[in-house]
C-alpha cells in the first residue's frame, strides 16, 4: 500500500542541548526533509539534514525566497487543457476498447482516495493559515495548471497520486521573512497536529461514507454478517473436469432463485451450503423461482472428495478431504438493505471491526513469524498464493486485484475501497518518520517537553538515522511487493 507523508526529520529521540542558549528563543530546531507533501502509488522522500534556520545579520540582507513560475499565459493554458482532455479520452477510449473500464474506474476511485488525502492536509493548511504553493495531482511532466491567489494547481503526466506543497515544513527551505509565520514550523500545537493526521482522518472518513454506502443503499450479501438463504440467487454454475456437474444435469439456470432443498427453508445461505455439504451422492428436491414461476429440480450430488470441479478464475475450483455434498452452482444472497440509523450504526460496528483486523495483520506482518513467513514468500510462489498469506500489494497486485473484484460486483468493489482506506489510514499513522505519524510523535513529544513560556524543539539531526531506516524499509517493501505481484503476473501469461 502507498501512504501519504509529511516528510519530516525532525524526532524525539535527540534533545536539544540544555546549554544552547538559543533554545529560550522562539526557534526550529527540526526539519521535515520534504518540499511537499506527497501521496501516490510511487513516492519520493526526500530527507535532509538538519539545522537552525540561519539568523539574519545586520550586515547582510536575508536570502531572498525562490521567485515563483511566470504564471502561463491564456494561449498556454488552452493547450495545456487540450492536452489533458486529449490524455483523458485517450485512457478511456482504450479502457474501454480493451473491456477494462470497470477495472480502470476502481483504480481512478483508487488515485482519487490519495488525492482526497492530500485534498485534507492542503484544507487544514489553509484553515490554519499556513501557506500553500502547490496543489498538484500526479506527477512528471505539467500538463496544465492555474494560479489562484498564491497557490498553483495542476494536473501532471504520470497520475500516480498527487502532492501538497507547504513552505517551511523543512527549516533549511529558503522562506520569504514575510511569510515565515505562516510556514508550518512556526504553528502551535495543536495547528501542526491538525496537519498532520488531516490525510488519515479522510481515508477514516472516506471508509465510514463507503460502509454506510453499502448498508444503506447498495445492500450487504455476507460480508458483514450471515447473508438470507431464502431466495439466493444462482450466479454461477460450474462443471467437472470429468464432464457435466450435478448442476448442468438437473437443469440449473442462472438466475434461478433458491426457495428451499427437500421442503426445508435455510435462515441463512451458510446453514443451505452445510445442508448440501452433509448430503454427498444423495437425490435432493430443490424448489426454485424461474420467471415467477416455482420449478422443482432434483440434482444427485457427487462426493467433493473424489472430483474435481473445474472452477474459475474469479472462482477457483473447491476441494475436500471427507465426504462433501457438492451440486456445482455459485449463489449471490440478496442483499439486506438498514434504514439510516441502522446503517450508521452497523458502519461503525463494521468500521471497529476492520479497523482492528487490519491492526492485527499489521502486526503479525512485523512479528518474527510474519518476517519469516514473508521470506518464505519471496523463494516460494506457493506460498505466497496460499489463501492465509498476508502480504503488501505492489501498484501491479493492486490493479489485478482490482480486476478480479471488479467483475463480482458493486459491493465488493466498495468493500476492497474501504479495506484500502481504513489500511492506508492507520499504517499512515505508525509513529515513524517520514510517515504523518511520526510528526504526531514529534509534536506530541515537543508538547510533553515544552514549558510554559518556553517553547520545546527536539533535534532532527539525531533522528536521520531511524528516517533512513525507515525509508529504506519502505523501499524493501515496495521492491519486494512489485516481485511478487510481478511473479504471479507472468507465470499466468507462461513466462
Amino acid at each position: 500500500m502507498s501512504q501519504s507523508n509529511l516528510h519530516t526529520g525532525h524526532g524525539p529521540a535527540g534533545d536539544a542541548d540544555p546549554r544552547d542558549p538559543r533554545d529560550g528563543r522562539d526557534e526550529i530546531e527540526a526539519d521535515d526533509g520534504r518540499d511537499g507533501d506527497e501521496n501516490g502509488v510511487t513516492r519520493k522522500h526526500r530527507p535532509t539534514a538538519t539545522s537552525r534556520p540561519a539568523k539574519a545579520s545586520p550586515a547582510k540582507a536575508s536570502p531572498a525566497a525562490p521567485s515563483a513560475p511566470p504564471t502561463p499565459g491564456p494561449g498556454d493554458q488552452r493547450a495545456a487543457v487540450l492536452r489533458l482532455l486529449l490524455v483523458i479520452l485517450a485512457a478511456a477510449v482504450v479502457s474501454v476498447t480493451a473491456g477494462v473500464a470497470k477495472t480502470v474506474v476502481l483504480v481512478v476511485a483508487i488515485l482519487v482516495m490519495i488525492i482526497l488525502h492530500e485534498l485534507g492536509h492542503f484544507v487544514m493548511a489553509k484553515l490554519a493559515g499556513i501557506k500553500v504553493t502547490e496543489f498538484f495531482v500526479g506527477f512528471g511532466t505539467r500538463l496544465w495548471s492555474i494560479r489562484r491567489g498564491e497557490t498553483e494547481y495542476g494536473v501532471k503526466l504520470l497520475p500516480l497520486g498527487g502532492y501538497v506543497k507547504i513552505i517551511g515544513m523543512n527549516s533549511l527551505e529558503e522562506v520569504d521573512p514575510a511569510d515565515e509565520a505562516r510556514t508550518y514550523r512556526q504553528q502551535p500545537f495543536w495547528r501542526r497536529l491538525s496537519v498532520a493526521v488531516a490525510g488519515s482522518a479522510v481515508h477514516f472518513l472516506i471508509a465510514l461514507v463507503l460502509l454506510f454506502t453499502i448498508f444503506f443503499a447498495v445492500g450487504d450479501r455476507g460480508f458483514f454478517g450471515p447473508a438470507p438463504g431464502t431466495d439466493s440467487r444462482v450466479a454461477q454454475i460450474d462443471a467437472l473436469v470429468t464432464g457435466p456437474s450435478p448442476a448442468q444435469q438437473a437443469g440449473f439456470r442462472l438466475g434461478d432463485r433458491i426457495l428451499s432443498i427437500d421442503n426445508e427453508v435455510f435462515r441463512t445461505s451458510d446453514d443451505m451450503i452445510n445442508y448440501i455439504h452433509s448430503k454427498p451422492e444423495q437425490t435432493l428436491d430443490f424448489a426454485v423461482r424461474r420467471n415467477g414461476q416455482i420449478v422443482h429440480l432434483h440434482p444427485t450430488t457427487v462426493d467433493l472428495s473424489k472430483v474435481k470441479p473445474a472452477g474459475t478464475p474469479q472462482s477457483p475450483a473447491p476441494t475436500a478431504t471427507a465426504p462433501t455434498g457438492f451440486v456445482g452452482f455459485v449463489l449471490d444472497p440478496p442483499a439486506t438493505h438498514y434504514g439510516v440509523f441502522s446503517a450508521i450504526n452497523k458502519s461503525g460496528g463494521a468500521f471497529v471491526d476492520l479497523g482492528a483486523k487490519s491492526l492485527g495483520a499489521l502486526r503479525d506482518l512485523f512479528s518474527a513469524h510474519g518476517v519469516s513467513s514473508y521470506a518464505n514468500m519471496l523463494v516460494n510462489q506457493k506460498a505466497a498464493n496460499a489463501p492465509n498469506a498476508v502480504r503488501f500489494q505492489s501498484p501491479v497486485g493492486i490493479v489485478v486485484l482490482a480486476s478480479h473484484v471488479s467483475k463480482n460486483g458493486l459491493e465488493q468493489s466498495l468493500f476492497l475501497l474501504v479495506l484500502i482506506n481504513i489500511f492506508v489510514g492507520i499504517f499512515n499513522m505508525v509513529p515513524l518518520l517520514p510517515l504523518d505519524g511520526g510528526h504526531v510523535a514529534i509534536a506530541v513529544y515537543e508538547a510533553v517537553r515544552s514549558r510554559k513560556g518556553r517553547r520545546y524543539h527536539a533535534d532532527a539531526a539525531k533522528m536521520l538515522p531511524f528516517v533512513y531506516a525507515t525509508l529504506a524499509l519502505i523501499v524493501f517493501i515496495g521492491v519486494s511487493a512489485l516481485f511478487l505481484d510481478l511473479r504471479d503476473v507472468l507465470s499466468v501469461v507462461g513466462f
